[in-house]
Order: structure tokens, then C-alpha cells, then sequence
């Protein structure tokens, strides 16, 4: 009794050291930013998502110290924004609140706004102050938890690509290149690492790296992409995972918001053009020891650590489809010779294979995970990825032989390739069940669920060409 009174004071005592750094920040910011007039404070959904409020000025270190209420069903809807009554949160509930604190390193200013607004992430805990299990980021939390116990650190940097768009769409005409001051593009046209494309767009890019800078966020190189107005960029490795997250979270909402200022449209969609390359969120991971060490590296190569990393990877790749690819449209892009893998393999510096190895030198040895699409949530495929990692290091995994060039043969498991079936085994996997928890994979679940009843129920224009007359 009395050490669980002493645990709850310390807690307390935590707690108020907590508030009072966090008003101390707040009071700061505010006081060096005496133009700001909003406060734009979101949550990031199932489908990685934002969703909240706009706080007036007056009222924002009130709500990042005290919290602000939203209702705990937000965590739980479909990708067109719909309760998912089947997660167990919205209906049969009364749709309760929950109390939302700020991520407070994410307080910062929204420079693609006209009206002067702030931002910041927030992350939803039980009355009790633990974590809701509905909120992304506290999934990834968990897991880095167990890393801690382990004593391991992972450094992870994402990659993120992503297609500028015309904002003008139709029908017939639905996604299309922007304009460019040679006029519009043809989507035959590559030019993959081409430094004129981005000087085309350079002002766009510019203001994208301003952004990033004024938002904290680690951005690193940009890069020309395959696809027609496609384009790539890298976040620099940090030792903190779920930083690492909030990253590629707040670069996908500052490119969109840039784009959108300068007159275009930016798309994280996996496949928007059927003809041209996908678009990926490629994973670069390695592991630190206690001492700072990369235990990835090994004397003449790789470590078994490593290794075994990979084989619990390959072996609960499967399972985990329906993170790395959460949208119809997500299937589109795994295909094979288009640098998407279909199959469960690895292989040293080859970009056919699922999992890539690098060891192009000792302090720099990683892992690259290659499955995801740009579509996704980033808490949850980091959390997957993550745990599997580390479930392969405790259970030794063996990975299996290398892949050589394009040779994914009858030894390495085929990835689904369908939505559906995807969903179907994440429901039922006994690893998403430990990754996750039951109650967040079953909430998974029944939200993919309800999208794929919406789709099923959509004629697409393909169907009508092919058999409205002919069959």
C-alpha cells in the first residue's frame, strides 16, 4: 500500500514538473511569436490522418497545460472521415472525450498559412494519466518501451516520395503533372535525378525546406523521383523513433501545405498514375547498444544481430500488410520491376528485395525496409517494423538466403496481393496481437473492414468500359 501511494506521488510530483516545463515553453514561444492568432492543435488518426481544433491565441497555454477535449472515437474513423462503429468507440459509447497534451516539441509556427498560426500535436491519456490505447503514437511508444528494457536504441530515418498535381481535376482527367515553364508534362517523361525538374519547381522547394526548418523537422536531401512530377525527400537518422515518426508526419502536412500555396496540389497516394512508379516510405533503421555502439555491425560484414533482425522481419512481413499497405490503391504499387517487393526477401544493397542491407561502411551499417507505401500511418509501421525486428532478434530468426539481382524465387513467401486478404491476416496474426495489443489490432481491423465495404459497393469506370455492352 504505501509503495503504490509513493508511486502515485512521485507520478504527481512528475506530472507538475511536466506542466510547468511545458508552460514555461509555451509562454516562450508565444512571447517570440507576438503575431500568432491561432493555435491549430491536431491528433493523427487511424489513417495517420490530423484531426482537432483551431484554439484562439488567448486561450492556448491554457489548453497546453491543462489539455484539451476530443472525443475518443477521432482515433477510430474510416479514411472518409466516418465512425467506424465496429472499433468500439463511437457507438454504444455516448462518444466520450478524452484529454489530449501537447507533444510540445511540435509547438511551432505553420509558415504556409496566411493568417498567422501556430501548431501542435497532441497525444491522448486515460484519466488514470496512461496512454490511450487508441492514439498511433502511443502505440509506437510501447514498443520502444520493450526496446528500452532490451537496452537497445533504434536510429531511424524515413524516406518519403510524393507526386506535385495539377489542382484542376475531372473525370476524365482525374490526376495530371503541374504546369512547368515549358508547359505541361508528358507522363512518358522520367527524368529521374534530373536537377532541372527541381529547379522548375524551386521556389516550391525552398519554402518546403523553410518550413522544416521553422518546424523542427529533420529534413535532409531532395531528390528527382521516376515518376512524372514525382519527388523524394530524405529525413536525417535519429536516435529516437518516435521522432523519427513525427517527422515524416509533419513533412507530409508541410509538403502539402507549401504545394497548396504555391497553386498545386501534393499526393502521398501509393499509386496515382497506374503507368508511372508508386510512391514508397522506405524505413532506414540501425541499433544502438547501452555504450553507443552499432550492434548491426559486425567485424567483416554484417552482425547476426542484424541478421536475425531480418529474419523477423521476413518472417512477419505478411501479416503486417495491411499496415505497409492500408488502401485499395496501396496493392497498385507492389508489383513486380518496379522496385516494390511482392515478395518476403532480402538482399545486400538491392532495391528489388523487401529488406536491404547496407554495409557500405561499419558506422553506417542499417537496415532499409522497403514495403511501405508514402499512404500510411508512420507510428504503426514503425511500430511493426520495430517489433518485428526485435522479436527476430530474440527468437534468433534465421533469414534465409540472399536474393541476387531479380531472382525472388519459390523460397521466399509471396506477399498478399490483395487488400482483402491482407486485412485478414493482420486480423488473425499472433504478432500484431503482441505488436499491438488486441484491442488496437481488432480496431485496426474493423476500420480497413468498413473501407473495404465502401469500395465494394463502387463501379469503377473500368468495369463499365469493359462489360456494360460487351457481356
Amino acid at each position: 500500500m504505501l509503495d503504490r501511494v509513493m508511486r502515485r506521488s512521485a507520478m504527481i510530483g512528475n506530472s507538475y514538473r511536466c506542466i510547468m516545463d511545458i508552460a514555461k515553453q509555451a509562454k516562450d514561444f508565444f512571447d517570440q511569436n507576438p503575431d500568432i492568432e491561432v493555435l491549430e492543435a491536431f491528433v493523427i488518426d487511424v489513417n495517420g490522418v490530423p484531426r482537432g481544433k483551431w484554439i484562439p491565441r488567448e486561450r492556448a497555454i491554457e489548453v497546453l497545460t491543462k489539455g484539451m477535449a476530443i472525443p475518443r472515437s477521432v482515433y477510430a474513423l474510416d479514411v472518409w472521415g466516418r465512425d467506424v462503429n465496429a472499433a468500439g468507440l463511437a457507438e454504444g459509447t455516448g462518444d466520450p472525450d478524452g484529454i489530449c497534451y501537447p507533444v510540445i516539441e511540435t509547438l511551432a509556427r505553420v509558415p504556409w498559412l496566411a493568417r498567422p498560426t501556430a501548431q501542435v500535436m497532441l497525444s491522448m491519456r486515460e484519466p488514470d494519466g496512461t496512454n490511450f490505447y487508441a492514439d498511433p503514437r502511443n502505440l509506437l511508444k510501447q514498443v520502444l518501451d520493450r526496446y528500452r528494457t532490451a537496452g537497445l536504441t533504434p536510429v531511424v530515418a524515413t524516406e518519403l516520395e510524393f507526386y506535385l498535381i495539377d489542382p484542376v481535376r475531372s473525370a476524365l482527367d482525374p490526376v495530371r503533372p503541374p504546369n512547368t515553364r515549358e508547359g505541361r508534362w508528358h507522363t512518358g517523361q522520367t527524368q529521374v535525378l534530373s536537377i532541372s525538374e527541381l529547379q522548375d519547381f524551386e521556389t516550391v522547394f525552398h519554402d518546403i525546406s523553410t518550413a522544416c526548418r521553422a518546424q523542427n523537422v529533420a529534413a535532409d536531401t531532395t531528390l528527382r523521383e521516376n515518376g512524372p512530377g514525382q519527388y523524394e525527400i530524405n529525413l536525417n537518422h535519429v536516435p529516437d523513433a518516435l521522432r523519427a515518426a513525427d517527422y515524416a508526419l509533419l513533412l507530409k502536412r508541410i509538403v502539402k501545405g507549401v504545394a497548396r500555396r504555391h497553386g498545386f496540389d501534393a499526393t502521398f497516394m501509393a499509386k496515382p498514375y497506374g503507368t508511372q512508379a508508386g510512391s514508397g516510405m522506405h524505413v532506414h533503421f540501425s541499433m544502438l547498444d547501452e555504450a553507443g555502439n552499432n550492434i548491426y555491425a559486425g567485424e567483416n560484414g554484417p552482425s547476426e544481430a542484424l541478421m536475425h533482425s531480418v529474419g523477423g522481419l521476413l518472417a512477419n512481413m505478411a501479416s503486417s500488410m495491411a499496415v505497409f499497405a492500408p488502401h485499395a490503391n496501396s496493392f497498385r504499387r507492389l508489383r513486380p520491376s518496379e522496385h516494390a517487393p511482392t515478395y518476403a526477401s532480402w538482399g545486400f544493397d538491392n532495391r528489388s528485395a523487401a529488406v536491404r542491407v547496407i554495409t557500405a561502411s561499419k558506422p553506417a551499417t542499417r537496415i532499409e525496409h522497403r514495403v511501405a507505401g508514402a499512404d500510411t500511418n508512420p507510428y504503426i509501421v514503425l511500430a511493426m517494423i520495430l517489433s518485428a525486428a526485435l522479436a527476430g532478434m530474440k527468437e534468433k530468426t534465421k533469414p534465409g538466403g540472399a536474393v541476387s539481382g531479380d531472382a525472388h524465387d519459390t523460397s521466399h513467401e509471396a506477399l498478399p496481393t490483395n487488400w482483402d486478404q491482407a486485412v485478414q491476416n493482420f486480423a488473425r496474426s499472433s504478432f500484431a496481437y503482441a505488436a499491438l495489443g488486441p484491442k488496437y489490432r481488432s480496431l485496426y481491423a474493423a476500420c480497413k473492414r468498413q473501407e473495404i465495404a465502401e469500395f465494394s459497393l463502387r463501379v469503377t469506370d473500368v468495369e463499365y468500359d469493359a462489360y456494360i455492352r460487351t457481356v
